[in-house]
């Protein structure tokens, strides 16, 4: 049976004050049955894992570098993340993919140089609001996930997925737990089709997950679990959120 899994995904917020009081109070609050994890900005790494080694909750970033080292300005290398701990890695986050023009190969070769160090890549997925619109929902996520599939072969059970609607990420939007799974058993098809360990790949959802929706989201037979944004800033909220995956 596959473990739930919880994400808070910081983007780019934060600060040392800040960031200190968040985990002491997400550490302290009620457990949850479900894994949790944090992926923070790069320069907090070392203060965040600092402040986590006697914690449960995991820690991981928000990138990393498809190349294994070398005159790459201002990347980071999956080998400088793993110096730090870190369990997790995000790639393909469609704000990458947006705003720097992240192809489907990118990400896929990102996932496998984060494998290659032992880090597990939580790769992501999902359409704009033009693309469910048109009908094209489908097409978009399987062409994203073949790309990884397709580099990572055998090694494809050893990923995370994340299906994030683009429409319904920071908007307040949600997709319906019926319009999440039907996406998620989706993915898991296609993951079938290419491993016989496809019911061993988490796939988690993200986009505007709260307190109030994530219990109906989490219930879904192929939602294992969350990538959860601006809730994860807010202790309490994330904590209710965790807790909602019991």
């Amino acid at each position: 049976m596959r473990r739930k899994l919880m994400v808070g995904n910081w983007k780019m917020n934060g600060n040392r004050a800040v960031n200190a009081q968040l985990l002491t109070e997400l550490s302290a609050a009620p457990w949850c049955n479900a894994d949790v994890a944090v992926c923070v900005p790069f320069p907090y790494l070392a203060e965040v894992a600092l402040l986590l080694q006697a914690s449960r909750i995991q820690w991981g970033a928000q990138d990393c570098s498809a190349h294994e080292s070398g005159a790459y300005t201002g990347e980071v290398s999956a080998a400088m993340l793993v110096e730090f701990g870190c369990h997790h890695v995000i790639v393909g986050h469609s704000e990458r993919r947006a705003y720097h023009a992240e192809s489907d190969q990118l990400v896929a070769d990102k996932a496998k140089t984060a494998l290659a160090h032992k880090l597990t890549p939580i790769v992501c997925v999902g359409e704009t609001l033009a693309e469910r619109d048109s009908g094209q929902t489908d097409v978009v996520v399987k062409r994203q996930l073949s790309a990884v599939i397709h580099t990572l072969g055998h090694c494809i059970s050893q990923i995370v997925v994340a299906y994030e609607p683009v429409w319904a990420i920071g908007t307040g939007k949600t997709a319906s737990p019926e319009q999440a799974q039907a996406v998620h058993s989706l993915l898991r098809a296609q993951l079938r089709a290419a491993t016989q360990k496809a019911d061993e790949v988490t796939i988690l959802y993200g986009g505007s997950v709260t307190a109030d929706n994530a219990a109906q989201l989490f219930s879904q037979p192929d939602i294992d679990g969350g990538l959860i944004g601006r809730a994860s800033l807010n202790a309490a909220d994330y904590a209710l959120i965790c807790k909602a995956a019991d």
